[in-house]
């Protein structure tokens, strides 16, 4: 980048340049895989920024920031200047080509000189010649006095308005908007990743948002994003932490260190909060959605909302059991939200019916729920209602949280199920696994069949009739044999096997299995079977077989072992 900065309201400017590279040893951080994962582990790429300094004229040192981010640092200063429009003319295309065929300085500034080129194509320009003075293909000498590079610094730094009114509020608003907008419309390319660095953390945040809002996805900038607002020394308040973990749910980008940097500023900015339960309830959403699992946070906003339960809403309700059902996990304070929220809550305090159906499956896979909330779920008149609420095509997943729920009934005294006497066959959904957990099943069946290679021995692919299926089922003795498994075997050990991908499970402080999975794994223990789960981070394809076949033999005896002792 250019520093460019304004002495004694001089035209003389201080220059440095900063030199940027993009790391990608294995020794960067491991995170979630920012694009959706696939099931393997990832590394986080950090940019490795070396940073310059230059010294004013009072001896100060001062950071290398881009001029054309000036106005973003200081809202209250500016200078107004017509933004040139970015139109997609023939001219913008064949000044664009022109910036892209300059292999010299020279050829570079030339492009301004020549033509009338907009506030992006300057960006574009500063931005090479800055990288350029960075890997010392260039002198910042050449061409920090020459009056085409002064012009550029001019158009993209807006510093003041000498003998000017100031701006109004709204329009120094309008020209920040269009200094973030430079930064969202090139996110494509490096250049803006690079420019991040520029900006204060609100303006990250806002970027951050800006990105959500227009579901634009550039991995190198929110990379670039993601660094740089965890390692910003600045503090984030509750709402800037809710709007950026909702920022990062919608564009399902999971980045484990900047999401713990948003938790670590949680804990101060909560005992602050004294009314305020929608940022609550949005951030215990986004971490459900992010599948972020910190036990010490989840308690601390649990704890709040059971203090001013009050001002919980059922629809809230709804987000924060749901969160805590995809996160597997109970807080410490469950029993006072039993007493104070759960108990008192009914279908009739909702307005949708999808609502009353995701609270009645998170109570259940918090093992909260009762027989009444149950039976009022899993009968025709209740899936009737469903229905029409979705125009006659009831989703998927609602198919399987109503088998779920069918499976837990009957281990819940007094629960009446009515439901698939009658629509059994309409509430069958196919299971199809993504490309990345079929490739980690096609891997463990193949150190199964070494292990049992007769087929009679091993079911694979089977429906459990319960909202999923088993991936591979087999039956073993006490000797560790197997044995037919289509046959019945009283002293035998009937073994479920269910492997587990990256979006199977939750990650953070205290990983573990989702929700779902767990549940599924509950309910297959329910129906006599030894659930046996194959989680991606022990089980890898990239294995040899022989490694593969140890660890599920390992497995297997330890489930014998254990049978054994009982």
């Amino acid at each position: 980048m250019i520093t460019v900065r304004f002495i004694n309201r001089s035209f003389g400017y201080c220059l440095s340049a900063r030199g940027y590279s993009i790391s990608t040893s294995a020794a960067a951080a491991k995170v979630l895989a920012p694009d959706g994962g696939n099931g393997s582990e990832r590394r986080k790429v950090q940019p490795n920024v070396t940073r310059g300094t230059v010294v004013a004229a009072n001896g100060r040192k001062n950071p290398i920031v881009a001029a054309a981010f000036a106005s973003l640092r200081n809202e209250d200063t500016g200078k107004e200047e017509a933004i040139l429009p970015s139109a997609d003319s023939k001219q913008d295309i064949l000044v664009d080509e022109m910036i892209l065929k300059a292999n010299t300085v020279a050829e570079l500034l030339a492009v301004a000189d020549a033509t009338k080129v907009n506030r992006k194509q300057a960006l574009k320009i500063v931005s090479i010649l800055a990288e350029w003075s960075s890997i010392k293909k260039a002198n910042l000498s050449d061409f920090e006095a020459d009056a085409r590079f002064v012009s550029l610094c001019s158009l993209l730094g807006r510093t003041g308005r000498a003998g000017k009114a100031p701006l109004k509020i709204a329009k120094r608003k309008e020209l920040m908007g269009d200094d973030l907008n430079t930064v969202l419309e090139i996110a494509a390319n490096d250049e803006a990743a690079k420019l991040i660095a520029g900006l204060t953390l609100p303006q990250m945040i806002k970027v951050m948002g800006s990105l959500a809002q227009k579901k634009k996805r550039s991995i190198p900038l929110l990379r670039s994003l993601s660094f740089n607002i965890a390692s910003n020394p600045g503090r984030m308040d509750l709402k800037e932490c809710s709007d950026l973990l909702y920022a990062m749910a919608s564009l399902n980008y999971r980045d484990v260190v900047l999401t713990g940097r948003i938790c670590s500023d949680l804990d101060g900015e909560l005992a602050k909060n004294e009314d305020k339960v929608a940022p609550i309830v949005s951030i215990l959403t986004s971490l459900g959605m992010l599948r972020y699992r910190d036990g010490t946070v989840l308690d601390s906003l649990c704890s709040w909302v059971a203090t001013h339960h009050e001002l919980c809403k059922p629809a809230q309700l709804v987000s924060l059991l749901l969160s805590l059902a995809t996160l597997n996990y109970e807080p410490m304070c469950m029993d006072t939200l039993k007493a104070k929220l759960v108990m008192h809550v009914s279908e009739n305090d909702f307005i949708r019916t999808a609502d009353w159906l995701n609270t009645v499956w998170s109570l259940t896979a918090l093992n909260a729920v009762n027989a009444e909330q149950l039976s009022s779920v899993l009968n025709v008149d209740f899936y009737r209602r469903l229905q029409e609420e979705r125009r006659g095509s009831v989703l998927p997943s609602m198919k399987m949280k109503l088998l779920n729920l069918a499976a837990v009934a009957p281990s819940i005294p007094g629960a009446t199920e009515s439901l698939l006497a009658s629509h059994q066959t309409e509430l069958f959904v196919p299971f199809d696994a993504t490309n990345e957990k079929r490739v980690l099943i096609t891997g463990m069946l193949d150190a199964l069949k070494s292990l049992i290679p007769s087929e009679s021995m091993v079911k694979i692919s089977q429906p459990s009739k319960m909202g999923f299926s088993i991936d591979a089922e087999c039956v073993l003795d006490k000797k560790c044999l197997p044995l037919p498994v289509d046959k019945e075997h009283p002293q035998g050990i009937r073994i479920a096997i269910l492997v587990h991908d990256y979006h199977d499970m939750c990650q953070g402080p205290h990983p573990a299995l989702n929700g779902m999975q767990t549940l599924h794994m509950r309910l297959l223990e329910g129906r006599g079977y030894t659930a046996l789960s194959i989680p991606y981070h022990e089980f890898s394809t990239s294995d040899k077989l022989l490694k593969r076949v140890e660890y599920l033999q390992k497995q297997f005896k330890s489930i014998v072992t254990g049978s054994s002792k009982q």
